[in-house]
């Protein structure tokens, strides 16, 4: 059986910034941010969060676990949709407090809830002169990207 990692507390600056120890930097809330991009293309696929438990759970089983701040509970991502993420590369930031997660998507390749490929499918767009943001759909753009 696998043994679950267990984090020990942040220890100073420089052996956050530059020891070999894992040491995650939690929020006051129990999270931290989890970006997940696709591991071959390296595009964005979505921006998710975890705590301790999801965190160990992606590490011991190689699948993402999240933590749904909307329904506050553990979230496997894909469970029900089809759409597991598979933990291919865990990085984390020069502090601690944030993790890049490379991911091979199954199912049909989506990630987002409303069925798109990633949660980023619009820009925001500020015209100077009237003061107004709006959101344009990516496709209608002509990129992807």
């Amino acid at each position: 059986m696998t043994k679950r990692p267990e984090f020990d507390p942040p220890g100073d600056k420089r052996a956050l910034e530059e020891g070999a120890a894992f040491t995650p930097r939690f929020g006051a809330d129990g999270l931290i941010t989890a970006l997940a991009v696709d591991a071959d293309s390296g595009a964005v696929l979505m921006l998710a969060h975890m705590n301790a438990d999801s965190l160990a759970r992606t590490l011991a089983t190689g699948e993402v676990w999240y933590w749904s701040r909307s329904r506050g509970e553990l979230w496997h991502k894909g469970a029900t949709s089809g759409q597991i993420q598979t933990l291919v590369e865990m990085r984390v930031d020069c502090d601690q407090d944030a993790l890049l997660l490379r991911v091979r998507v199954g199912g049909d390749g989506g990630c987002c809830h409303t069925g798109r490929r990633d949660c980023f499918y619009r820009s925001v767009a500020y015209d100077a002169e009237s003061g107004a943001v709006t959101l344009v759909p990516r496709s209608s753009r002509g990129a992807e990207a």
